[in-house]
């Protein structure tokens, strides 16, 4: 299907925007780019058309960052202060679409110290919660949840497929939005959001296979046995669909939320469910692999755990490789061991009462955090050849700690309690202990808040940059990952808990539809 592309820059930004919101964008991959690079190069000569509107000069903004462009938060210096807006034709009538771009904009934050961004963010912000607790906004507008929504819900903490489906089934108010704003034919307007709505059904009917497949692949594992498990499947599979949406992405989704049933699993058994010696034999197990058969299960749990990663393992390897040209199932028993063996450097401290540093703690609890096996296996699957050098290469080391780190101290943030009563140390308790008493648990809590953020921004830069060597779509599993924690854990412990993430899990997976309205 063929897309009428207005010729304002405004226009062509927004209908970019709505296609990437419908999660139809890719079938218009050649027109945006052309769109994209012609915007890139109007912003490089500060073309008036962008850098004098300022709705149209903090969209520019946004989408070039998002795709890649190297678009520099300086160049928005000369919107950065509220007074700007408020002399401005939008401030005067106190146009929210404007604040809401800005809002929206300031949020692209790559660095930590683009102060320009934290300004605009603060005074728009600021400016649109008055307008919703003034009543400026009546909520029978549509712009009213919109602004409630951004507000509430931080791009970087939700998932695409979510806000696919949310912006579908307001169809009716997306298709004026896209009149008022492209000037589209009304036809192709209900063409685009009728595509929307065929992809968004077609990949639900994929989801409910896939999830059954991996409902399934716990049963024939025997997982469901082990009574300590939490059964996290329909979350992660949740993460992997609401994310990795497109529908031939599905082996790796399938096999990101098999790995993430998996590391659940392992994680609660060295947490919880088994003894010092299950767990020194599920290492050695997992060290000796293919000749395991020397060795003797300690325990059944033990002899389920070890089959259900060696099985995994075996599969995942051999299409891997296939995929990839090359072996790479070595890499995988790595990435396995090096999590298991950390994950005992933690019941050692625990069972000794060993507190340690901070810089021990994060580097452990990085890999502890157990993302290696769900994301690490995926890059292999999403398409790009991935040498081995790359695999040793610091770029990929510093997206996996920056990912790690971000999501450790998520969960830290959050379940600091729970860890205190199980005997284990995390990032909160540790700096409270480490100021003496003298930092509340509130106040840890808030100091914690701050490499989340930098890490966050630094991420982003990283999967964002061009000339790397390592390909965007594999790339971009890092910062999926990242969203994913934000996800679970900006508001309380959401993975652990049975019931918070369920209507999420139903949206994207068995519910269709809604568009009655």
């Amino acid at each position: 299907m063929r897309a009428e592309y207005p010729k304002n820059i405004h226009c062509q930004l927004s209908m970019v925007d709505a296609l990437e919101n419908i999660g139809i964008s890719r079938h218009f991959d050649g027109e945006i780019k052309s769109i994209l690079d012609m915007t890139y190069s109007c912003w490089l000569q500060r073309d008036e058309e962008i850098m004098l509107d300022i709705t149209t000069c903090a969209m520019a903004f946004r989408i070039l960052r998002m795709n890649g462009y190297d678009v520099s938060s300086d160049d928005l210096c000369h919107i950065a202060e509220a007074s700007y807006f408020h002399n401005s034709p939008q401030g005067y009538l106190g146009d929210t679409r404007t604040l809401l771009e800005l809002y929206k904009a300031s949020e692209i934050s790559v660095e930590d110290n683009e102060f320009i961004l934290d300004r605009i963010g603060a005074w728009s912000g600021h400016l649109l919660k008055e307008q919703l607790s003034s009543g400026a906004l009546e909520r029978t507008q549509s712009i009213f949840a919109e602004v409630e929504h951004a507000l509430d819900c931080p791009f970087y903490a939700t998932l695409d497929r979510l806000v696919h489906k949310r912006n579908i089934e307001n169809f009716v108010t997306m298709s004026y939005h896209m009149l008022k704003t492209t000037y589209l034919p009304c036809q192709t307007a209900r063409d685009l959001v009728a595509l929307g709505v065929r992809n968004f059904s077609t990949t639900q009917s994929i989801y409910q296979d896939e999830l059954k497949h991996i409902d399934s692949w716990v049963k024939e594992n025997r997982l469901h046995k082990l009574k300590f498990a939490r059964q996290k499947s329909a979350y992660f599979y949740l993460s992997a669909a609401g994310t990795i949406f497109d529908p031939e992405m599905s082996d790796p989704r399938i096999w990101w939320a098999i790995n993430g049933v998996l590391t659940t699993v392992v994680d609660d058994f060295f947490d919880v469910g088994g003894s010092r010696e299950e767990l020194e034999n599920l290492i050695s197990l997992v060290e000796m692999w293919d000749e395991h058969q020397k060795m003797k299960f300690y325990s059944e749990q033990v002899e389920i755990v070890f089959f259900a990663i060696y099985n995994s393992v075996k599969q995942l390897g051999a299409k891997a490789s296939a995929v990839q040209g090359r072996e790479v199932t070595k890499h995988l028993i790595e990435i396995w061991v090096d999590l298991l063996r950390s994950m005992m450097t933690e019941v050692e401290w625990r069972i000794s009462n060993y507190i340690p540093t901070s810089e021990e703690y994060m580097t452990n609890a990085a890999v502890t955090f157990a993302l290696g096996p769900i994301v690490l296996p995926a890059l292999y699957l999403v398409g790009p050849k991935i040498p081995e050098s790359v695999v040793r290469d610091s770029e990929y080391n510093e997206l996996f700690r920056l990912m790690s780190t971000c999501g450790r101290l998520l969960n830290d943030v959050q379940t600091y309690e729970r860890e205190e009563g199980q005997g284990k140390v995390n990032s909160v308790s540790l700096l409270v202990l480490e100021s003496g008493g003298s930092v509340s648990i509130e106040e840890a809590r808030g100091e914690i808040r701050k490499p989340i953020e930098r890490c966050r921004r630094e991420l982003l830069r990283m999967v964002l940059r061009r000339g790397s060597a390592i390909a965007a779509p594999c790339r971009e599993l890092f910062w999926k990952m990242c969203k994913v924690c934000y996800f679970f854990y900006s508001r309380g412990d959401g993975f652990s808990s049975p019931t918070s993430k369920v209507a999420a899990v139903n949206a994207v997976v068995p519910e269709p539809l809604d568009l009655a309205s």
